[in-house]
């Protein structure tokens, strides 16, 4: 049997999804709700307006004893061994080249860090990590399920449950006791509004997704809002916008490259790929390609995969992620573009059925974020 061929693994919440009406489709060897009869761009707005309540049990959890901190700092361009704990950050797996073979966050409490990675490099990324911190180091969390409660009413909400809530600001992390059930909290988010990441032991994970979902501030809200919301953020989605071949400043990711392991830092390089990564952010090697927000002039979306061409026709770059953005009731994309046409504002053109669509180059994010900073 092949891999394509394998059934699809459920989430703890699967039966929930099908009770709720949701549209299934496969994701990343899941089977994933892709949207609810809300429909895509309600979800989206809900979230929005108020909050939105995800399933991404698909993405891996792995717990990590805290003596395996500083083997962990060698694979990834960020600060670990100082991470305080109660706190989390966004981390880069890189491999020889500077290419980036996952993004994750990373947290820290007073008994060791839990990391969740892609649901997509899943495997890869557990091999990874035991092949260079050891087997035994490395405890994969399967029996736990992951949601997301993301929006303006996400704190109010999850008040009504936790009494550790006001204390958290973004990127916190705490053990918090749900329903009468410990969970893992954090607090950041995927879509750019404030919200939380919740992870359930798996046969408690339906009756503490009801109980939230009975608030009526909350909705359940599938991948395909999920996507469009991340993209209005100017998010990353792992396999279109970041890869192998794609390094972090190229792909303008400079601020997750912590100081103390820049060129000048306290515990400067040593990690996987270092060499190339510092000299392009010293700029000793320049680069080729930098992703940048994309904004067309028409009504038209420019989807991913549309090539980018300057005025004389010439392809420029790709667009890597691309759609219709809800709260602006407008196009949005992003791609890679060389470097001579990154400067906002910059003039290029998408290539569209035998048509070239006048695109600016945008800031990012094209809606403002929202994350809770206290």
């Amino acid at each position: 049997m092949t891999i394509t061929d394998a059934p699809l693994q459920q989430t703890p919440l699967n039966n929930l999804h099908e009770e709720l009406g949701a549209k299934m489709v496969p994701f990343a060897g899941y089977h994933m709700p892709l949207q609810y009869p809300m429909g895509i761009k309600q979800e989206h707005l809900h979230t929005r307006s108020q909050a939105g309540l995800f399933d991404v049990s698909h993405m891996g959890q792995v717990w990590l004893p805290l003596e395996a901190e500083a083997g962990l700092e060698k694979l990834v361009p960020v600060d670990i061994l100082d991470l305080p704990v109660g706190k989390q950050r966004y981390a880069l797996f890189t491999n020889e080249e500077g290419g980036i073979l996952d993004d994750l966050m990373v947290s820290r409490f007073a008994d060791g860090l839990m990391l969740v990675i892609n649901a997509a490099c899943k495997e890869q990324d557990i091999a990874h990590l035991r092949q260079h911190l050891g087997n035994d180091m490395v405890k994969v969390l399967s029996d736990r399920a992951l949601v997301a409660l993301q929006g303006p009413s996400a704190a109010k909400v999850l008040s009504n449950f936790v009494s550790e809530l006001e204390t958290m600001v973004f990127m916190d992390v705490r053990k918090v006791i749900l329903c009468g059930v410990e969970c893992f909290m954090s607090r950041s988010g995927y879509t750019g509004e404030d919200g939380f990441e919740i992870s359930i032991p798996a046969a408690d994970a339906q009756s503490v997704v009801k109980a939230i979902l009975e608030h009526p501030e909350v909705a359940p809200i599938g991948l395909g809002a999920r996507d469009s919301l991340r993209l209005e953020a100017g998010l990353c989605l792992y396999g279109n916008d970041i890869d192998t071949a794609t390094t972090p400043v190229e792909a303008s990711l400079n601020w997750a490259i912590s100081k103390s392991r820049r060129t000048d830092g306290s515990r400067s390089g040593g990690f996987i790929g270092a060499k190339t990564i510092l000299a392009q952010l010293d700029k000793t090697i320049p680069v080729q390609r930098k992703r940048v927000g994309l904004r067309t002039q028409g009504k038209a979306p420019i989807r991913t995969g549309t090539p980018l061409v300057n005025a004389q026709g010439e392809q420029i770059g790709t667009v890597t992620s691309g759609g219709f953005g809800p709260s602006l009731g407008a196009p949005v994309a992003m791609g890679y573009v060389s470097t001579d046409y990154a400067s906002l504002d910059t003039e290029i053109f998408a290539e569209v059925r035998g048509k070239q669509l006048p695109v600016n180059i945008s800031k990012m994010p094209f809606v403002p974020q929202r994350y809770y900073r206290g």
